[in-house]
């Protein structure tokens, strides 16, 4: 039995699994005040392609307004607050987030910083971050040994 290939990035794999087990842990013995103040991680896809990096971020229910965006060297950092909406009567149960969150990437290859554009559609933040020129693949043209 060898390495499983991933699919995705192992520390994912690892995110998702100590999300799972905080809610698991709050299911059980309620929410905590350290529990309140931490941030979590929306689902986020992250492709690439010949020109730029695609940061798909899930964030339904969260205003344009509560979203900051920074870039820093080749680290991407997508931070915000899903506010708690106000409710009429008794929550019996309740397993959406709210709070703080915080997305992390570093990405592989030199980028244009300035030329970073976002976009919020139907709840999912669309992050492209141009690569720098120096980093985009070119093709090799192939001549005869003639």
């Amino acid at each position: 039995m060898g390495i499983p290939a991933w699919t995705r990035d192992p520390l994912a794999e690892f995110e998702d699994l100590f999300n799972r087990m905080s809610r698991l842990f709050e299911s059980a013995v309620g929410s905590a005040p350290m529990a309140e103040m931490a941030a979590w991680a929306p689902l986020a896809d992250m492709t690439e392609t010949d020109d730029a990096y695609l940061i798909e971020a899930d964030l339904p229910g969260v205003a344009r307004d509560d979203i900051d965006i920074s870039m820093g060297g080749r680290e991407l950092v997508i931070a915000g607050e899903l506010k708690e909406r106000e409710r009429t009567g008794v929550l019996r149960r309740g397993t959406r987030r709210a709070g703080r969150f915080e997305y992390r990437a570093l990405l592989p290859a030199d980028v244009k910083a300035d030329d970073v554009h976002a976009a919020l559609n139907d709840g999912v933040l669309t992050v492209t971050v141009p690569k720098a020129e120096k980093s985009k693949p070119r093709h090799i043209e192939i001549t005869s040994g003639d």
